[in-house]
């Protein structure tokens, strides 16, 4: 395969992924917590130098290599809602919810109380405090979050408030080595350790953090690639082209 078609071929698949980080991140424009991916792309120089057929000089062929994706963790929207299980976290850290492939780390704070009384997620993930899934008793009412994660709830007719657990919140010296475990919760990687949280870390009660996917932005990249991909693909088709016209012609040359 010539040299134009590989190059041109490089950046296809590059195009390729590109667009489905985009398309994911527009699919998740209204998910609770969600954090916008990336892409990055470098240059990748071939080794090898080959001498070009009308210069005779060696020349390195530049291709288009996917070097990483990444996720943007900066804080997104917050919409307050009124529900007091809902909270929203004001700070780098993330809630813990026990899932049946492990710990995984999330801030989306849409949180209810299932059938048997826990603290759950919405995909139904028991919230873990500091000393495992928190909690709640038959009766509880006026349940309260403070700015530290502390919950508490009244029982019955009591006029007391009784604690029902703390939120774990933890952060990482490197989130950018988090990976996605599902559309807001992140695992964290062998070696990658979850450390306490500072006191700037804040709870907001009745209130949700909104996925940070600059809407606008992201519509604007998506039709930027596929214009690219399309691009792309008619240099080829042209190359393509030229060299089966070129044949034909070659194979009208008398012998």
């Amino acid at each position: 395969m010539e040299n134009s078609l590989l190059i041109g071929l490089s950046r296809q698949i590059s195009l390729q992924r590109e667009l489905a980080v985009v398309s994911n991140n527009v699919a998740n424009m209204n998910t609770t917590g969600y954090k916008a991916g990336g892409a990055i792309f470098e240059e990748f120089l071939m080794p090898g130098a080959r001498a070009t057929q009308f210069s005779g000089k060696d020349q390195r062929l530049s291709f288009v290599q996917d070097r990483a994706t990444f996720h943007d963790f900066s804080a997104g929207p917050v919409r307050q809602t009124g529900n007091p299980l809902d909270v929203a976290i004001d700070g780098d850290a993330f809630m813990v919810v026990q899932t049946q492939r492990g710990e995984r780390y999330t801030r989306n704070g849409a949180l209810q109380i299932n059938n048997t009384g826990a603290l759950v997620t919405a995909s139904g993930d028991p919230v873990l405090g500091d000393g495992g899934p928190i909690q709640f008793q038959p009766g509880d009412r006026d349940i309260s979050i403070n700015a530290t994660g502390t919950i508490t709830a009244r029982q019955g007719a009591s006029a007391t408030e009784s604690p029902r657990g703390r939120l774990r919140l933890v952060n990482f010296a490197q989130m950018q080595r988090l990976q996605s475990d599902g559309a807001s919760t992140f695992t964290a990687p062998t070696g990658t350790q979850a450390q306490p949280v500072d006191g700037k870390v804040r709870v907001v009660q009745g209130a949700i953090e909104q996925s940070n996917v600059r809407g606008v932005v992201e519509m604007s990249r998506m039709i930027e690639v596929t214009r690219g991909y399309s691009q792309v693909a008619a240099l080829l088709q042209q190359q393509g082209d030229i060299r089966r016209s070129s044949i034909e012609r070659l194979a009208e040359v008398p012998a």
